[in-house]
């Protein structure tokens, strides 16, 4: 069967084959991915990221479905970076995205498994695949643990930060860099006490005359979501209309991480069966030579 004609006709299940292909098969995703480049690249991508317990899966539940009311196609991308195998948070993102999923909204838990950073390429080759297939725009949703959090503003065209009250009612209770990559910034859970605390202190602190907008949005009750959600639809719009600047840096991020992964793979073979690197792990051991200087002779080693 040719996955990408079936691609391109919006076929849910040949999606589903092709993100599994893109964590699972290197070879056959790479083959995949040379068919649709040309033609993906198009949709508007939002990240979500913020602290665990945010409420960003049911966040973007509401959201997603709020889009689909605006006669959009939205599409989820939750980022799991925890094991593949045991599958983390996976179901616990189902569970709470059931409405999206029973609205014939697309979604989708993927591992963030094997990459530099905790954005992999097979979040970057979904998000492709997601847009060949038509979906407009694609919604890819952190779990709020470690550097996740920051390096999905590598890949959106709009990032939106969540915040909720159990933060702690003061600004200084923030990750920081949570506080530079925003260009929407959200108080969810508004309906629990200390979010109006919360809401002045990230306006204050992070709003300001000119600073991105702040608004407060209840999941639970789905108060603030349509308007979180025409504010997402504007500020895509203008950034199409803003031309390639922003999708160049994200292809310089990505091209980034691709060199540095495939450094990485040449390093750790060398390190595991190369002769040069057990030539001067002798030498180490012998103390005829430091770690700094044995450490560089095999890194000239490699790029030679």
């Amino acid at each position: 069967m040719d996955v990408a004609a079936e691609l391109g006709r919006g076929s849910r299940g040949a999606v589903a084959r092709a993100i599994t292909m893109i964590e699972d098969d290197p070879a056959g995703s790479r083959r995949l991915l040379r068919e649709i480049y040309g033609k993906a690249g198009n949709a508007g991508i939002v990240g979500i990221t913020g602290p665990a317990g945010a409420g960003k899966s049911s966040l973007v539940n509401r959201t997603a479905v709020a889009l689909k009311g605006m006669r959009a196609k939205p599409a989820i991308l939750a980022v799991d970076p925890t094991s593949h195998i045991t599958g983390g948070a996976i179901l616990g993102d189902r569970v709470r995205m059931a409405e999206s999923t029973d609205s014939g909204i697309y979604m989708r838990s993927i591992a963030s498994r094997g990459s530099r950073g905790a954005v992999s390429a097979s979040l970057r080759d979904s998000i492709r695949v997601l847009e060949y297939a038509g979906f407009d725009p694609i919604l890819v949703e952190s779990v709020g643990a470690g550097q996740t959090e920051v390096d999905i503003a590598s890949i959106a065209d709009v990032t939106v930060v969540v915040f909720n009250p159990n933060t702690g009612d003061s600004i200084q209770a923030i990750k920081a860099g949570l506080t530079e990559i925003g260009d929407i910034y959200l108080v969810n859970k508004s309906d629990l006490a200390g979010s109006a605390r919360l809401y002045d202190a990230v306006r204050d602190f992070i709003g300001g005359d000119g600073g991105p907008p702040v608004l407060k949005t209840s999941a639970k009750r789905g108060s603030g979501i349509a308007e979180f959600a025409r504010l997402l639809r504007s500020m895509l719009r203008e950034r199409k209309k803003a031309g390639p600047g922003a999708a160049e840096g994200r292809l310089v991020a990505e091209l980034r991480d691709i060199i540095l992964n495939n450094i990485s793979e040449k390093v750790d073979d060398e390190l595991r069966d190369g002769r040069t690197a057990k030539r001067y792990i002798g030498k180490l051991r012998s103390k005829e030579i430091d770690p700094y200087e044995a450490g560089a002779r095999i890194a000239r080693s490699l790029l030679r």
